[in-house]
């Protein structure tokens, strides 16, 4: 099959809207590759906003408790 191009050049895009515009192009990649369509990127900074976009941002923060904790079925005295 015959290699096809596409060119997108976006004028007036702020850094915040390059990044979104990479990921969503990301996200069309990925949906279209159990179609069988290999979609190849290559964008300056490409490689930073996939790996920080793309990253699942869990926080391991424990919750910090003051006093002491109640027992089951009992009610403060206040």
């Amino acid at each position: 099959m015959k290699e096809k191009i596409v060119t997108l050049k976006p004028i007036g895009i702020s850094q915040k809207q390059w990044a979104s515009f990479l990921l969503e192009l990301n996200l069309m990649k990925r949906a279209w590759k159990p179609y069988g369509v290999d979609v190849q990127m290559s964008a300056p900074g490409l490689r930073n906003v996939l790996k920080w976009g793309t990253n699942a941002y869990v926080t391991n923060k424990k919750v910090r408790r003051t006093g002491k904790s109640l027992p089951q079925d009992e009610e403060s005295e206040i």
